[in-house]
């Protein structure tokens, strides 16, 4: 691999952080996924060391998940393999052209690590996660968002082509540069350590222990039934009947799961 391209952004950050996080909380739409976003932004608040902190993001895109006063006193460090990705990020003060996979800092180096719907597209996860936890500070974090692959909306996409995922986007989501260069959606790859519980075993014998774990209504629910309500009632329709017949209490519905990891 070419040595990683790195990007400074520090000049801006300070104008894009508020327009990076607004435009974050814009395209996710009210519901379960968003309730809970909310809720792990009142855990980093609580748990993280006040002062200037700093932020590994592995695979970051054009805009943040976390509350504005949480980036506006973070040094931010993007790590991403696709190049466009790194040219569109608005809110980082380093952006980096490499393979979280394979990219290494110096141990304890951040306080908190956040990897936001990108273990699923990850050939190894467990050399990314690794990674991740050495890269901590003791006592820092893991943020995790990602599709749960037992859910009905993780089995479409495990089993079906790239191009539907393409076709999805575009015309049932309404995101017309889908699949372009640098746009998702992208190749999912759904590595064992993407399901939940095997996600959490990992964690258990890793030295990470979990302070938040959330399952949560695939936020493509919602979206659904704003922009196509006959296409969203057929497909709540077929979750209803796979709950009937699947064991009492689930739900298939909850297509993505949210958790924080904490390094003993």
């Amino acid at each position: 691999m070419n040595k990683p391209a790195t990007i400074d952004f520090a000049t801006s950050t300070a104008i894009n952080v508020p327009v990076a996080y607004t435009q974050a909380l814009h395209d996710l739409i009210p519901g379960e996924a968003r309730d809970s976003l909310f809720a792990i932004h009142d855990v980093l608040r609580r748990e993280l060391p006040q002062g200037r902190l700093a932020i590994y993001e592995a695979g970051g895109g054009s805009c943040s998940v976390l509350p504005t006063e949480l980036l506006s006193r973070s040094h931010v460090t993007v790590v991403d393999i696709d190049e466009d990705q790194v040219r569109n990020n608005t809110y980082a003060d380093e952006a980096i052209l490499g393979d979280v996979q394979t990219y290494r800092f110096g141990r304890e180096a951040f306080d908190l690590v956040i990897c936001y719907n990108v273990i699923e597209h990850l050939p190894d996860v467990e050399s990314a996660l690794l990674n991740f936890r050495d890269a901590l500070k003791r006592g820092g974090m893991i943020l995790i968002g990602a599709p749960n692959p037992r859910s009905l909306s993780g089995v479409v996409t495990k089993y079906s082509p790239h191009w539907f995922h393409v076709w999805f986007y575009r015309h049932i989501r309404g995101i017309k540069d889908a699949g372009l260069p640098g746009e998702p959606p992208f190749p999912t790859f759904f590595h064992p350590l993407v399901t939940l519980p095997r996600l959490e075993a990992f964690a258990a014998a890793n030295g990470l222990e979990v302070i938040y774990r959330r399952e949560v209504e695939s936020p493509r629910y919602p979206e659904m039934r704003r922009r196509k309500p006959l296409f969203a009632a057929l497909v709540d329709a077929a979750a209803a009947v796979l709950n009937a017949v699947l064991p009492r209490g689930t739900d298939v519905r909850r297509g993505d799961y949210h958790v924080i990891l904490r390094k003993s």
